[in-house]
């Protein structure tokens, strides 16, 4: 079994953090020789490269982007340690590190990420937002502690992960006063040739509409269509037309974006999870999240 030099990885994880090894130098008044010899040993026993070079700068590689998660806990629960037997107070916080699939409402994520921030004050959330396939790798190298995204992973996916549904909340459609008030009567029939704002073909919220909308006969007039779901709520407060959302989030949806509710689809439902590994929810954050989930 190859044994762990924590002096080798205390260098590397202060080259990783400074941003290059001349920093490094200077942040631990030792020379840039001897940094490099101590990340040399580090790789050697390994037999894993931990930074790439380009050009004159050292970047981490995909082992390197692993090492330094690891390393970032292993002494952040060191400096915490030396607080704790000693009475110090245990400044600086933990970070949990969440990647936001991009068809997710930011209302959603926000409102899904809220209970590790309510159970755990001294946290620091890490978001970062994009396509789930990449997201997911991230998540396979331990670049993030969990993912958002809004339908379950795919069995067939090469990744040892678990989904846990976090909410399940029926369709809502909102709009400015001028667009609801005459539809309301009708509603969700009057969906018929109103001008509507949808998210693009691959959110699940979309699947599931456009399934809604032939099942019932329904041909609303498409006016655009949004990976943003940011960008389409702006354009709906400007009168371009109705958009759909959870109705969960109504009372946050109408306050922050000026609009009403013109009705909830009783057949429409879109459910969000949390993505993680295997045997991976130890981290205070993601129990916290998942345990509020239903």
């Amino acid at each position: 079994m190859i044994s762990l030099n924590y002096h080798h990885l205390h260098y590397f994880w202060i080259v990783a953090r400074e941003g290059g090894i001349s920093h490094a130098s200077d942040a631990l008044d030792v020379s840039p020789s001897t940094i490099s010899a101590q990340i040399a040993q580090l790789e050697s026993a390994h037999g894993v490269q931990l930074f790439d070079r380009v050009g004159r700068n050292l970047r981490l590689s995909e082992v390197g982007h692993i090492a330094f998660r690891y390393a970032e806990e292993i002494f952040g629960l060191g400096r915490e340690m030396t607080h704790a037997i000693h009475g110090w107070s245990t400044s600086g916080p933990r970070l949990l590190h969440v990647g936001i699939a991009d068809a997710v409402p930011k209302l959603a994520a926000s409102r899904l990420l809220q209970p590790a921030l309510d159970q755990n004050p001294e946290l620091r959330l890490i978001c970062r937002e994009d396509v789930p396939d990449r997201l997911l790798a991230e998540l396979a190298t331990h670049r993030l502690d969990m993912v958002l995204l809004d339908s379950p992973i795919d069995p067939a996916l090469p990744i040892k992960a678990v989904d846990h549904r976090l909410a399940k909340w029926r369709i809502a459609f909102y709009g400015t006063p001028d667009l609801v008030t005459p539809r309301a009567a009708g509603f969700p029939l009057s969906l018929e040739e109103a001008p509507v704002l949808l998210p693009t073909a691959e959110s699940a919220m979309r699947r599931c509409l456009d399934r809604w909308f032939e099942n019932n006969g329904v041909a609303p007039r498409i006016v655009g269509e949004f990976e943003d779901s940011g960008l389409m709520k702006s354009f709906s407060e400007s009168g371009a037309g109705l958009f759909p959302a959870p109705a969960g989030l109504a009372t946050q949806i109408e306050r922050q974006h000026s609009v009403e509710t013109l009705g909830v689809l009783k057949d429409a439902e879109v459910s969000y999870y949390a993505v993680t590994l295997e045997h991976r929810l130890e981290h205070p954050g993601v129990e916290a999240i998942c345990g509020a989930g239903g």
